[in-house]
């Protein structure tokens, strides 16, 4: 083995090969003697022991390499060269960007196409209504012409939903509603708020603070405003 050993070996530089022979670092947590079994059948210890050992090396290479005047950092300014040019990642953007537009087209038509669907359904089923009342009623019809039936029931059956459409269509908004509670129902609006002998022995609105006097029975006088001079006595201050 030494003997193959000299044939493969070759005489190069360590800078060339980095090659690194070295024990593991010290166990300060002291992982390996908490029991006695081999590191080989215990995983958590196995990859520690790997660990310790990249820990120990990495410490002897690189002040190694700093002595032969080889930098271990990259500097500050520089800038990596991207694996793929501009052009080409410009182009798998557009790429995406038109796959993501035509998922968003296809995912649109898809829900006008279920919209349409339960159109259609919704329709269907108003249709099946309406032919089977109409077929209900041609039937009681029948019976009534032929005498089985003495009963109009149907007439006011439909009558009655006739009727329920309508108060369903008339029936006033909500802003309907309040302004009719607040200005009445239409008609006439005149002397609609004249007195009556009732609402004139009716105190109860009446607002003592509101219509109080001051100490002596007169109200306060406001200050009277100073009355502006004419155009005349302006101009005659102007050219003085």
């Amino acid at each position: 083995m030494k003997s193959k050993l000299q044939e493969i070996s070759q005489a190069i530089p360590w800078v060339e090969r980095l090659d690194s022979t070295c024990d593991p670092a010290a166990d300060v947590l002291g992982t390996e003697k908490e029991s006695g079994e081999d590191v080989v059948h215990d995983d958590f210890k196995r990859e520690m022991r790997f660990y310790r050992q990249a820990q120990t090396t990495v410490l002897e290479s690189i002040p190694r390499l700093h002595s032969l005047g080889i930098p271990t950092s990259r500097p500050e300014d520089y800038f990596a060269q991207m694996a793929k040019a501009d052009e080409h990642m410009t182009k798998v953007r557009e790429k995406l960007l038109a796959k993501q537009v035509s998922m968003d087209r296809s995912e649109k038509a898809k829900k006008l196409r279920e919209l349409r669907k339960f159109g259609k359904k919704v329709q269907h089923e108003v249709l099946q209504k309406r032919q089977k009342e109409k077929r209900e009623m041609l039937d009681a019809v029948k019976k009534y012409r032929k005498g089985q039936d003495n009963k109009l029931d149907f007439l006011e059956s439909g009558k009655q939903k006739i009727d329920g459409n309508k108060k369903q269509i008339h029936q006033p908004g909500k802003k309907r509603q309040f302004k009719n509670k607040k200005f009445g129902f239409g008609g006439q609006k005149k002397r609609s708020k004249y007195n009556t002998s009732k609402s004139a022995k009716d105190m109860s609105d009446f607002s003592v603070k509101k219509h109080a006097t001051r100490p002596g029975g007169v109200k306060k006088a406001k200050a009277a405003s100073k009355n502006r001079p004419g155009k005349r006595r302006r101009q005659k201050g102007k050219n003085k």
